[in-house]
């Protein structure tokens, strides 16, 4: 495998032509046959100025303090999430110790109960 080493001129070259808009980092890449993906945009984090490629944010007050109020009502949703699960967690075993003490499966118990009538005078009545 041949190695390929560009001199610091060339490099500097390179990223004045990205930064200055002529063309993109592949484009560039293309341009003077540069074989590694990122080797173009490696360069302009290390030598260029800064300018291309960095993302300044400017955020308002009330800004910041929605980003606040959303981090924390995410952190009641997962609270509130693993309450629940617990919850369920619970009366899954509470289900298993009643039909133990029943001398009963869960899977027969919940046959025995899925959403029918106990007995005939449960009948819906008619207005």
């Amino acid at each position: 495998m041949k190695v390929i080493r560009y001199s610091h001129a060339f490099k500097l070259q390179a990223v004045r032509e990205v930064e200055a808009g002529e063309s993109c980092a592949s484009g560039v890449q293309r341009k003077y046959n540069i074989r590694g993906e990122g080797t173009v945009m490696r360069w302009v984090r290390q030598l260029g100025s800064g300018k291309y490629g960095k993302i300044i944010r400017v955020e308002k007050a009330d800004e910041i303090s929605e980003a606040v109020r959303l981090r924390r009502q995410l952190g009641q949703a997962k609270e509130a999430l693993a309450d629940a699960c617990m919850e369920l967690a619970l009366e899954k075993a509470f289900l298993a110790v009643a039909c133990e003490r029943m001398d009963q499966t869960v899977e027969a118990f919940k046959k025995k109960h899925a959403g029918r009538p106990r007995t005939r005078r449960s009948k819906p009545t008619r207005n």
